[in-house]
């Protein structure tokens, strides 16, 4: 039991380092909405990028040959 405690200590200890650590690079007040939230822009849409598909031949016209 008493290596749970120690545990817990150890652990509680090193994240508070970390966070104490990483300063004002951690936002810790939760879900933003509205003027506060920074969005990331959006990516372009796929099918503008990507060059039109071919389409396939027919069945029929590949077998004739």
């Amino acid at each position: 039991m008493w290596k749970i405690v120690v545990g817990f200590i150890l652990f509680a200890a090193l994240s508070l380092f970390v966070i104490m650590k990483a300063g004002d690079k951690v936002d810790m007040s939760g879900e933003k909405h509205g003027a506060d939230a920074v969005h990331a822009p959006e990516a372009p849409a796929a099918a503008a990028s990507a060059p039109a598909a071919v389409p396939a031949a027919p069945a029929s016209a590949a077998s004739a040959q």
